[in-house]
């Protein structure tokens, strides 16, 4: 994995010039068809497992497999996924029958209008959540018919034409937000789910570690307690009671999740991943690990 791949960075390994028509002041945005990239791209079929510096939404039409975070999907035929700057991802083809469409946005794309739209906070792009959707028939014409007006409108000469484009995006998340269960669409009022939350969402927002020399920060339950300014032991009760498990043991399971993303996708030694994951001394890390899986770190690496 390394570090986050800008948007400069994706055309240049598309083989693509960045179009003219997009405008830098409005934030970045563009939509593609699958399989012209494909055809372009034929060198780079492979995406590789990392960061992007961008948002993208995919209509994935064709035989995938999906690497999202530590979750491995297999896609028969359709899906969209919804992928966030905080989660590495890739996904790649199982066959030459690849089609659909995908648009990237940058972040302020969708904040041009001062709506107060925080992406972080949506849905289909928290860490954690499900970033990917199985479609039926009729949901895929839905989906084609929302994209294919993308396509029009950026080609179009309409002055206003990335105000609606701004809306067909936010028309593609309520889609993907409609398609998850509903309890998981409300914030929760209860004043321990609520600091239960705050944790959760301050815990992913150290992860996921890009080179080995960025340290992560925050590795105590006093630490997360000072953040959110509440006492080291009423976040111990408000994790036991929600989650079943102390914010030590919470702290740990994301500590070693990461740790074998870091393992089988980079090519850091187990020095330098202990060393990004807060340890001064490689074998804590190394007892920590075979603690939690009854493997070294290298025998897990294989």
């Amino acid at each position: 994995m390394t570090k986050s791949a800008t948007i400069e960075q994706f055309y240049k390994d598309t083989s693509m010039l960045i179009p003219a028509q997009v405008q830098k002041e409005v934030g970045h945005f563009n939509i593609f068809r699958t399989d012209e990239l494909y055809r372009v791209a034929a060198k780079n079929r492979v995406m590789p497992y990392n960061r992007r510096a961008y948002y993208k939404i995919s209509l994935i039409v064709g035989r995938n497999r999906a690497e999202y975070a530590d979750k491995v999907i297999d896609i028969e035929h359709n899906a969209l996924l919804f992928a966030t700057p905080l989660i590495p991802y890739n996904y790649v083809p199982q066959d030459e029958n690849q089609a659909g469409f995908f648009c990237i946005f940058s972040e302020d794309f969708l904040t041009q209008d001062n709506s107060g739209v925080r992406l972080r906070e949506l849905p289909v792009f928290k860490p954690g959540g499900n970033p990917i959707f199985f479609l039926n028939d009729e949901q895929i014409e839905d989906i084609k018919y929302i994209f294919k007006k993308m396509f029009r409108e950026i080609e179009s000469d309409y002055a206003y034409k990335y105000d609606l484009l701004r809306n067909y995006v936010i028309e593609l998340i309520h889609f993907g937000q409609k398609l998850q269960p509903a309890t998981s669409l409300f914030t929760e009022t209860n004043a321990y789910k609520r600091v239960s939350s705050l944790f959760i969402e301050l815990l992913e927002r150290q992860f996921p570690v890009e080179p080995p020399h960025q340290k992560l920060n925050l590795r105590s339950a006093k630490n997360y307690a000072d953040q959110l300014s509440i006492h080291v032991n009423y976040l111990n009760k408000v994790l036991k009671e929600i989650t079943g498990k102390t914010t030590t043991e919470l702290i740990t399971e994301r500590i070693i999740k990461e740790s074998k993303v870091l393992l089988k996708h980079t090519d850091w030694n187990v020095s330098e991943i202990a060393y990004s994951l807060g340890f001064e001394e490689a074998s804590h890390f190394n007892n920590l690990f075979k603690k939690h899986t009854a493997l070294s770190p290298r025998a897990f690496r294989g």
